[in-house]
């Protein structure tokens, strides 16, 4: 098989990626490891900046999105039991969607369906040839108990954090940079109203809790637990009550306890890998980086990646290399400043007991500082919205 693009990895970056390039005329082929129904049953985040907002719309897939997505204006941070709003609109007229990134990938699924594009599921790729020559790249693959091999002038590594992409890269060329967080999230997804209409993380004594959603119907919560914890020591009871200690008196008695639809304990971990580009290969979203979900980023920084890749190889198409040559430095810019603010916000808002009191009242004051300071709560909100693209 012969393709301009190869794509490994069938998650919302990578099928991301081959709907912008097809737009804009560029043949690839999209290479998912599992079979398609996993994939879809993967749940994520489901807050978008709104440069992926416009990206997904660019890319045909935002119909949906806009009709049932709803647009968040701001965002609360509570401790002490007093919660302070982050206004969007006041702040830096900003504004993000809530919409989940399984609709995501769904809504990219069906256009790709729709398109005729080439996305074969169940394919491991094994290995690659010639990434570092001026030819094309040929990746082997296995799909069916044969092997198999495509033929690209470029290869996209969109398989995740645990993908084969980064491996590609030699050791002596690859750096890495890793935080692996004292702590993790048990998240519980219910099928009940959300206790507060807009995203509210609780920073509190006894650990950090977020309150976010999906949609009307369907709330999802994060207790800050060990990060070994076992998700089936908690019962629904449970991990409700601890919840309910946690945010504020207010959005406690609001709290609705509906079926669960999902348990899982979620490690926090923040990692960059660098270089993005090594010779025809590109890494993208969590093949090159990993933030911690305080900050709503890691769904967004795949996206800006497409955004830079997309708009990269249009160009070298035509002729002009030089956003394939700057493509690296480019994503990593916007990477380390995500990765600033996701770890800002995950050492302000958790508890660390080994900081002892001295930590704690820095994190009070951080936050009282945040409560009466406009300049401070515009950073948190210019960051959260998400930066240029």
């Amino acid at each position: 098989m012969r393709t301009e693009v190869a794509i490994i990895g069938g998650g919302p970056s990578g099928l991301l990626l081959s709907r912008l390039l097809q737009r804009a005329g560029i043949e690839s082929v999209v290479l998912e490891r599992r079979p398609r129904a996993h994939v879809l049953s993967r749940i994520r985040a489901g807050v978008l900046e709104w440069g992926t907002v416009e990206t997904l719309r660019r890319a045909g897939v935002g119909a949906r999105m806009d009709a049932e997505g709803e647009v968040h204006h701001g965002t609360v941070i509570s401790s002490g039991g007093r919660g302070v709003r982050i206004d969007f609109d006041d702040l830096v007229d900003g504004r993000v969607m809530v919409y989940g990134q399984t609709e995501v990938t769904r809504d990219l699924y069906a256009a790709h369906d729709a398109a005729g594009g080439a996305v074969i599921d169940e394919a491991e790729v094994t290995g690659a040839e010639g990434l570092e020559r001026d030819g094309p790249v040929t990746l082997s693959y296995r799909r069916g108990g044969e092997r198999r091999e495509v033929t690209a002038d470029w290869v996209a590594g969109c398989d995740g954090f645990r993908g084969v992409s980064r491996g590609l890269i030699p050791a002596g060329v690859l750096r890495e940079f890793e935080r692996v967080w004292p702590f993790g999230w048990l998240g519980v997804l219910t099928e009940a109203p959300p206790a507060s209409p807009e995203v509210l993380y609780a920073h509190h004594e006894r650990g950090f809790a977020l309150c976010s959603m999906r949609n009307p119907r369907l709330s999802r919560y994060y207790l800050q637990v060990p990060a070994d914890e076992d998700p089936a020591a908690w019962s629904a009871a449970a991990f409700f009550d601890e919840l309910r200690r946690r945010v504020p008196e207010a959005v406690a008695d609001r709290l609705e306890v509906g079926p669960v639809v999902e348990t899982s304990v979620a490690p926090l971990r923040s990692y960059v890998a660098e270089p993005m580009r090594h010779g025809r290969l590109f890494l993208v979203g969590d093949a090159a980086h990993i933030v911690p979900p305080t900050g709503a980023k890691g769904l967004n920084l795949a996206g800006s990646d497409v955004h830079y890749l997309a708009e990269a190889l249009t160009r070298r198409k035509a002729g002009d290399a030089e956003g394939v040559d700057g493509y690296s430095a480019r994503a990593l810019a916007r990477v380390w400043k995500a990765e600033r603010f996701s770890w800002w916000m995950t050492a302000t808002l958790h508890r660390f007991p080994e900081a002892g009191p001295f930590g704690l009242r820095m994190q009070e004051a951080e936050l009282d500082y945040l409560a009466a300071s406009r300049a401070a709560r515009t950073a948190l909100a210019e960051n959260y919205v998400g930066l240029p693209f």
